[in-house]
């Protein structure tokens, strides 16, 4: 891709309800990103229910190729509508982003997007199709490095009424609020955690509605590797190092072997530092020419659980932590949007049952984790085995 999509969303369930009647949904490849937000109608179980199968149906129809047409088809005659109201039961808003930075928004019922380039409020142009008697806005336009789109549902638009403010925050005061608070150089989830914080704020962290920030970015690509584990063959040591070094980006190693391979390979020592004494999260090294150089499976275990945290979280200050398992989960979520693992086979027996066959390997199972963990925040995960 031209542009690598960084994506965030998160929400803010309805107070007193364990549910969120909102629904974000997301695929990318090489090609293209998708992302569709559903907003369900009403709160809680049955919202979120309603709202998932919208988010689903349209995400899967898209990454087919189908389109919109069948796509709202298929959602119109798969939900039901309101018999009281007279409304349909999900809203959406989808948003495809080709390689070459190409944008289609679709809306249905949802508030406007907000796009955001070098600090203004771009205008977009809208056309309104008719689907089955739904009316549905779409736009086309192209998206510059650095370009942002913030999507939300209707639970944003609602914030603080009654409350803080009689008539809710009105689109053109979130407009206000994205212009004057964002710059070019936050990330997605950055501006997505700023928006959501307001809304929480001005419902005085009571939320009367479900309320859901969702934010695109197009930045450019930045690759890294990840070398774990000593090859089955140790001849492919030299071939594995020599693939590590002509990576334009970042060099990670995890793993005290795949430290000492690297190291030998290139004539250089491991050096261990002991400025951050953690019991649970053994020091980090340094290798001449490499970015950084961790334990293995303890290491990576924690970096995972953190970048879990890091879904969820509204603050992310917990990524700054000097540990090697914290370094490693902020050099993998901050500074890589495409990830290649080289994976060594040869089993450490100190993380093996020897009952267990060598697929059941723990060091593989970490990785494992590690990976659609990664994969869950956006990037762009490869994996090659040795």
């Amino acid at each position: 891709m031209k542009f690598f999509i960084d994506f965030a969303s998160s929400s803010l369930n309805k107070y007193g309800e364990e549910l969120c009647g909102d629904k974000v949904e997301f695929y990318h490849d090489e090609k293209k990103f998708i992302a569709v937000l559903s907003d369900g109608l009403g709160s809680g179980v049955k919202a979120n229910i309603l709202a998932t199968l919208t988010a689903k149906i349209a995400l899967t129809m898209l990454k087919e190729g189908l389109s919109i047409e069948e796509v709202v088809d298929t959602v119109i005659h798969t939900l039901p509508v309101c018999s009281q109201r007279n409304l349909a039961y999900s809203t959406f808003t989808i948003i495809k982003v080709a390689s070459d930075g190409m944008a289609y928004v679709a809306e249905f019922d949802n508030p406007s997007i907000f796009f955001l380039s070098d600090r203004e409020i771009k205008k977009i142009e809208w056309c309104t199709t008719e689907i089955n008697g739904r009316k549905i806005k779409e736009s086309r336009f192209k998206l510059k490095e650095k370009d942002i789109l913030v999507f939300v549902s209707d639970g944003v638009v609602h914030a603080g009424v009654g409350k803080v403010l009689n008539l809710g925050w009105q689109w053109e005061d979130i407009e206000k609020y994205l212009k004057e608070n964002t710059n070019k150089n936050m990330s997605a989830k950055t501006v997505t955690n700023l928006l959501l914080g307001a809304c929480d704020q001005l419902y005085m962290q009571q939320p009367g509605d479900d309320t859901t920030v969702a934010t695109i970015k197009a930045v450019m690509p930045k690759k890294a590797i990840l070398f774990s584990g000593p090859p089955i063959d140790p001849e492919m040591d030299p071939e594995i190092v020599k693939k590590i070094m002509s990576t334009y980006g970042r060099r990670i190693v995890c793993g005290g072997t795949a430290g000492n391979i690297v190291a030998r390979e290139l004539n250089e020592e491991v050096e261990t530092s002991f400025k951050v004494i953690d019991k649970d999260i053994p020091p980090i090294g340094y290798i001449n020419g490499i970015d950084l150089v961790t334990e293995g499976v303890l290491t990576i275990r924690k970096a995972t659980e953190i970048l879990e945290k890091v879904k969820i979280a509204t603050d992310l200050k917990f990524l700054y932590e000097d540990d090697g398992a914290s370094k490693l989960a902020r050099m993998l979520y901050e500074d890589c949007t495409h990830i290649k693992f080289i994976i060594g086979r040869a089993i450490n027996p100190a993380h093996q049952n020897p009952d267990f066959p060598n697929e059941l390997s723990i060091k593989l199972y970490v990785l494992n984790e590690l990976k659609n963990t990664l994969s869950g925040l956006g990037k762009i995960i490869e994996v090659e085995f040795y």
